[in-house]
């Protein structure tokens, strides 16, 4: 049976399983903390073209982080040592930066999260460098639909599985595999909290969605199959088939209306082509 709690100072900071259901000053900081982030990868925007190297863009977000008085999360989690995950092409997910360069055609998410007063601004999105086939450019459109129309459903008396059934028949309609390895998490003072949220499933099923859940929305579309294997770094996940992939995160947190998005871009680049 699904749990909810109201947290208390002690535990928000703590994971025990039960859904957090979060008040205003939750709502304020996880703002605060999603606007840092995306403020970022709005300035990476520029910066994503053919030459340049993984470690050039993680250098710029992690000093564009600290310099808004931010913490990158990921420095230091599970003995992550950047600031940001850099998936291209066949990546699902979890791409370490690296001196690797940048080609002209390449697909690529970059993934940062905030610390702001210590609450986590999660977010992600595709970036295209240069001349991007169309078949590339299809499945990254997609993408960013099946994230928002799973967005859609996440509104009081509406279900998990309603949101993951959004994501998957979009998707499968377009004849994509949707990656089940990896989901959307709770988010908040903890990292990553819960409840998963599965970007697939059936309606009405899961946990019902509650004014004051706080959670990602993060879908991993492949243009091939669903499966994933992982390589021997332990982080990077890549496409078994090596199809493309893609993939786009909002942190978000349900009102008693509807939903509030924490991450959306100050510039309203929300998606590419950016201009």
């Amino acid at each position: 049976m699904t749990q909810y709690v109201t947290p208390t100072d002690a535990d928000a900071y703590v994971r025990t399983g039960a859904i957090k259901l979060h008040g205003p000053e939750a709502f304020e900081g996880m703002r605060r903390a999603g606007q840092v982030t995306a403020k970022v990868l709005d300035a990476l925007t520029a910066l994503v073209v053919p030459g340049v190297t993984m470690a050039a863009l993680d250098d710029f977000a992690r000093e564009a982080i600290l310099a808004a008085g931010a913490t990158p999360a990921n420095i230091g989690y599970r003995g992550f040592a950047h600031a940001s995950c850099i998936s291209i092409n066949q990546v699902v997910c979890h791409g370490i930066p690296s001196d690797r360069t940048i080609k002209d055609g390449d697909i690529l998410n970059i993934d940062l999260t905030s610390v702001v007063d210590g609450w986590h601004g999660d977010t992600s999105r595709m970036f295209l460098a240069g001349n991007v086939p169309l078949k590339a450019r299809r499945l990254v459109d997609v993408t960013y639909e099946c994230m928002m129309l799973g967005i859609e459903q996440a509104r009081p008396g509406n279900h998990l599985g309603d949101i993951g059934h959004a994501i998957q028949r979009h998707a499968e309609k377009h004849r994509y595999g949707v990656v089940r390895d990896f989901v959307g998490h709770g988010v908040g003072r903890v990292y990553h909290d819960a409840p998963d949220v599965l970007h697939y499933g059936r309606p009405g099923t899961g946990p019902e969605l509650k004014p004051g859940m706080i959670f990602t929305i993060e879908p991993m579309i492949n243009i091939g199959r669903p499966d994933i294997k992982m390589l021997d770094d332990d982080w990077t996940a890549v496409t078994r088939d090596r199809s493309l992939s893609a993939q786009f995160e909002h942190s978000i947190g349900i009102t008693e209306t509807g939903c509030e998005i924490f991450t959306t871009s100050p510039k309203g680049l929300h998606h590419p082509p950016y201009a």
